[in-house]
């Protein structure tokens, strides 16, 4: 420590208050626990089995959304996203059945759903934000 730490400051001068700079950037922080990103995931594929679980994910997803560190942020609004997208893509979808063409992209959306799914867990258990957050493909 320099002999300046337990001066009062000069007037104009620039105060910088560095409590975090003793834990390293790419140290994990203390509230990125993904519990609740993987819960997350998991009710969304739990969805194919119960249909109303991916809502009950999505809005744990709006309540967590910038409560953690921006990486973790980033897996709630591709949480938010593929939820939104997904059911834009299903609804066209169940339109297209009427002329037969939906039933196959049904399909591709549940593939869609899963590999979007799959992706966000392996970021979680690398503790980095999903690639391609804006995307509306995979």
């Amino acid at each position: 420590m320099s002999d300046n730490a337990n001066k009062p400051p000069l007037e104009g001068e620039v105060i910088s208050d560095n409590t975090t700079s003793e834990q390293p950037s790419g140290e994990q922080s203390p509230h990125a626990d993904t519990t609740i990103a993987m819960v997350i995931y998991a009710l969304y594929l739990a969805s194919f089995v119960v249909g109303f679980t991916s809502l009950i994910g999505v809005i744990i997803a709006y309540v967590y959304r910038g409560k953690g560190p921006e990486w973790m942020d980033e897996h709630y609004r591709y949480q938010i996203r593929t939820f939104w997208m997904g059911l834009l893509y299903a609804s066209v979808a169940t339109l297209l059945t009427l002329v037969l063409i939906g039933f196959p992209l049904l399909l591709a959306l549940a593939i869609w759903f899963i590999v979007r799914c799959v992706k966000g867990f392996k970021g979680l258990q690398e503790k980095r934000a999903p690639s391609n957050v804006d995307s509306w493909l995979i």
